[in-house]
């Protein structure tokens, strides 16, 4: 089969197309055919071996990932996908065959490739009704896991005042469209040119960052999310209400997620409250260059790689 394999830390070059031998699911396993994966700024990081904000932060990933190069288990990038079960293990009792899922891979990784093996108590649930397969792992299982768990922290109550701060991100499109979910009336915070976009999820005020200052004005919020780890927290708390919450996509984001939160995920989907933007699409062929384009920092959503 094939898949991108990357053998060495570095530029978006160091990932390479390879055909690799296709996995052979265990007993508690499903074989995936995979349609599709996304590519986000969590892969770009994974891939450079190094983190941008915290050198502790660099060396527990290279605990996880290999010191000097990615460990062999470690050398297929891609944290979601989508796709069809082509087998299931003897043991399995969740799923089918033919079934279509989509899901979370974590930190084993192994979406970029044709074939990925998962285990059927992992963060998988069936494809929601009204998407299709490739949409399916456009940022949902990534960037609104986070967004929804995050959010939760905070306890978010009807008519709360809610500020996302890097709004037209892939966590942060999602966690406007889920504040709104939650009754909350949502200020978004982009752009220029990303504040249609903002406006069009749903939220109620939308500011331009490059114009305006939020912590300069004398609104206040009940809960401010950073979804792009860029602000200040002492100089954005400012703005905070005396039990407001403060969070942060770096420090508050789940440590793990459940095949219960991707099923949440799913139902607010189906119930027509979340939708993925979709910045761009590439195929497995051009990996690079999708890596390319997510590492400028400047993508709208998430970005889509299909398979096959």
């Amino acid at each position: 089969m094939k898949a991108v394999v990357f053998e060495q830390y570095g530029t978006p070059e160091v990932l390479k197309l390879k055909n690799v031998e296709k996995p052979v699911p265990k007993d508690n396993e499903i074989l995936v055919k995979n349609h599709a994966t996304s590519v986000t700024i969590g892969d770009v990081i994974i891939r450079r071996g190094k983190h941008p904000d915290s050198k502790f932060q660099s060396i527990m990933l290279r605990v996880i990932l290999g010191f000097r190069k990615p460990k062999s288990k470690k050398r297929i990038l891609g944290m979601e996908l989508a796709g069809v079960i082509e087998v299931a293990g003897k043991n399995v009792t969740k799923f089918k065959e033919g079934d279509q899922i989509f899901a979370s891979t974590g930190f084993n990784f192994g979406a970029y490739a044709e074939y990925v093996c998962l285990s059927e108590d992992g963060v998988i649930a069936p494809k929601p009704s009204n998407l299709t397969i490739e949409e399916s792992a456009a940022g949902f299982a990534s960037g609104a896991i986070t967004a929804l768990v995050t959010l939760r922290k905070a306890n978010i109550q009807e008519d709360q005042k809610v500020l996302i701060y890097g709004a037209s991100g892939s966590v942060g499109t999602f966690a406007v469209q889920i504040a709104k979910y939650y009754g909350a009336k949502v200020t978004g915070i982009c752009s220029t040119k990303n504040l249609d976009l903002v406006k069009s999820l749903g939220a109620d005020t939308v500011l331009d960052y490059t114009k305006e200052d939020f912590t300069s004005k004398e609104e206040t919020y009940d809960v401010i999310f950073d979804a792009v780890a860029k602000l200040i927290p002492s100089k954005a708390k400012k703005v905070l209400n005396q039990k407001g919450v403060y969070l942060s996509v770096i420090k508050d984001s789940p440590a793990r997620i459940f095949a219960e939160d991707l099923l949440q995920i799913k139902e607010i989907i189906e119930q027509g409250k979340l939708k993925a933007q979709i910045d761009k699409t590439y195929s497995l062929d051009d990996i690079v260059e999708a890596h390319k384009y997510v590492e400028k920092g400047h993508k709208k959503g998430n970005v889509l790689v299909t398979i096959g």
